[in-house]
């Protein structure tokens, strides 16, 4: 067959389920904005790739008119999805362009002190991850001593319920999956702004341990006196290079009652637990536009069975170089 006639189809092909990916470019830097939030405006949405890359499809998401750009330290841009082109531009806040913080690295002897994870290896006492949520643990700051973070602890659950009925070789089904740390100043018991703009992320794989220890001491982050929220959020699927899979990040289901949309759940599970006693975790639903952070209880989330169990915190747990007052 005709090379030209291939390239034709092909395009034609592409046309025709309304193909687009887009790059989202710091507009001073012309860098890209790594993993930006691109809300529906229904509580459902999708995030850029590293290189600041998405895909919109218009068979995907036919009933989409509007996206919802955002990213930590750039004006949100709104746009209607029949205007959308290869490029997009963010601009900075103009209050954030000039702000460096700079925190000086104590010398001197220090001793490192571990706040332990909570884990376990039960199914049903786990939440299942989707990329609309994102999910908080409080740490306070109990002295005045320097406290440098080195390692997070991550209690996972790589497999499923029915893993320990698929025979005698029990092959775990292989998977990888991207998540995003970030680091937020408590405002008043809520998470307030971040303490960094660095892109902080680790891949979980099938063969990961159930407790991940994810090495942040390269990145400073020091606790403040009033203490920190550390918080992870589901990216999506990656493929061999690491780089996020473009899969819709939900299925429509039909009803008697209409088309009902169901978000995807990702592995690893995480592993929730009532051996805390002070309720420490809290969650957002980020394709919200003005998502607000909520302590994860009864008061604000209804119908959870994680809540029913009085399962009210995710385990996490934290290493961290503690020196003496200088």
């Amino acid at each position: 067959m005709n090379s030209k006639f291939i390239i034709f189809i092909a395009s034609l092909f592409i046309t025709i389920n309304g193909f687009s990916q887009t790059t989202l470019l710091d507009s001073v830097s012309g860098q890209p904005v790594s993993f930006a939030t691109v809300s529906f405006g229904n509580g459902n949405g999708l995030f850029a790739d590293d290189d600041g890359k998405f895909t919109f499809t218009k068979k995907l998401y036919s009933d989409i008119d509007s996206l919802f750009v955002s990213a930590l330290g750039y004006k949100d841009l709104n746009l209607a999805t029949s205007t959308l082109k290869d490029t997009l531009f963010l601009a900075p806040k103009s209050d954030l362009l000039d702000e460096v913080i700079v925190t000086a690295k104590p010398t001197g002897k220090f001793k490192e002190i571990t706040i332990k994870p909570v884990e376990h290896d039960d199914y049903f006492k786990c939440w299942l991850p989707t990329i609309e949520s994102e999910i908080a643990v409080f740490f306070p700051n109990t002295d005045t001593k320097p406290k440098r973070l080195t390692k997070i602890l991550l209690p996972i659950k790589t497999e499923d319920k029915d893993f320990k009925k698929r025979g005698s070789s029990k092959k775990k089904r292989p998977f990888s999956t991207l998540f995003r740390v970030q680091f937020y100043e408590n405002n008043n018991g809520f998470p307030g702004d971040v303490l960094t703009y660095e892109k902080i992320v680790f891949i979980a794989t099938e063969n990961t341990k159930p407790v991940f220890e994810f090495n942040v001491s390269s990145h400073d982050i020091f606790i403040p006196k009033s203490g920190l929220f550390v918080s992870i959020q589901v990216m999506g699927y990656t493929n061999t290079n690491g780089k996020l899979l473009p899969n819709k990040k939900y299925q429509e289901v039909k009803t008697r009652r209409g088309t009902v949309k169901i978000s995807t759940t990702f592995r690893p599970l995480l592993p929730f637990t009532d051996a805390i006693s002070e309720k420490k975790t809290f969650v957002k639903r980020v394709f919200l536009n003005g998502g607000e952070w909520v302590l994860f209880d009864k008061t604000n989330i209804k119908n959870s069975n994680l809540l029913n169990a009085s399962l009210n915190n995710y385990g996490m747990g934290l290493k961290m170089e503690v020196y003496k007052n200088q």
